[in-house]
């Protein structure tokens, strides 16, 4: 099995290491092509109107000074000799990518960009526990459950056009024992702020950023899987159509254009 192997948080991230291993757990043939640069939060940006740059960091290994999803397109258009991959995985993200977040993810989208040109992809995050105002990131727990659940999803399969988002709960390996399929939640609380600060020519600046507040999610969602610390696997695709709204409009809106 042929793996390429992308991530939003750069070449040199350790969730980038944590995935390599994942994925030598399960071939020998391993191809990495990550951003040069973090790009967490790029979503599926594309660069147009900048060249994309590219850099030798090692064997079947290249930085691109671009997206997640430039790195995808450039790893199976140009740079990977012979056959395109048989699988994407793209991680592992450093804090999980769940709820409405992934729509924002760098990590998801590098799963879509290989869903969309035709191969089976995986999103892989570990979620982050702060302690005394520290990050705390157990990357012991995504290397050891992510060779069994990667491995499980492709005994499985899943349609062409979703792919998996698989978040791992910020515990360490031995107090996780479950893994749940869950719906995609949405948090019932703000979670994102910007943060004013001054520079020191006296110019204001923000930084955007996270309040940490948990939400209170229903069962079955990828927020309550994370937070009960449970394993989460989400099918995702980009149909993003509001089915609801959709057949209601059509009862309202159809037939001749309204006037003014």
């Amino acid at each position: 099995m042929r793996i390429l192997l992308t991530n939003d948080d750069g070449i040199h991230a350790e969730g980038l290491v944590s995935l390599e291993k994942i994925a030598r757990a399960l071939s020998d043939d391993v191809w990495i092509v990550a951003p040069e640069y973090e790009q967490s939060g790029a979503s599926r940006a594309l660069t147009l109107s900048d060249p994309l740059r590219v850099r030798k960091a090692g064997p079947q290994r290249w930085s691109v000074e671009g997206t997640p999803t430039d790195c995808v397109m450039m790893a199976v258009r140009e740079l990977i000799d012979g056959a395109a991959p048989d699988l994407v995985l793209s991680g592992v993200n450093r804090g999980q990518n769940i709820a409405e977040d992934v729509t924002l993810s760098g990590t998801v989208a590098g799963a879509i960009e290989g869903m969309a040109l035709g191969i089976p992809s995986i999103a892989l995050s570990q979620a982050v526990r702060i302690f005394h105002d520290e990050a705390v990131i157990h990357w012991e727990t995504a290397e050891h459950f992510g060779p069994g659940v990667v491995k499980r999803l492709i005994e499985i399969g899943w349609p062409k056009d979703a792919v998996m988002n698989v978040n791992f709960p910020a515990r360490p390996p031995e107090r996780v024992d479950t893994i749940e399929v869950t719906r995609q939640g949405f948090r019932d609380s703000h979670v994102r702020t910007a943060e004013k600060r001054t520079d020191l020519r006296g110019r204001d600046y923000y930084w955007m950023g996270f309040t940490g507040e948990l939400s209170d999610p229903a069962e079955g969602t990828d927020l309550k899987a994370i937070y009960s610390g449970r394993i989460s696997v989400t099918p995702l695709h980009i149909d993003l159509t509001h089915n609801e709204a959709l057949h209601r409009l059509k009862g309202l809106l159809g037939g001749v254009p309204p006037k003014a």
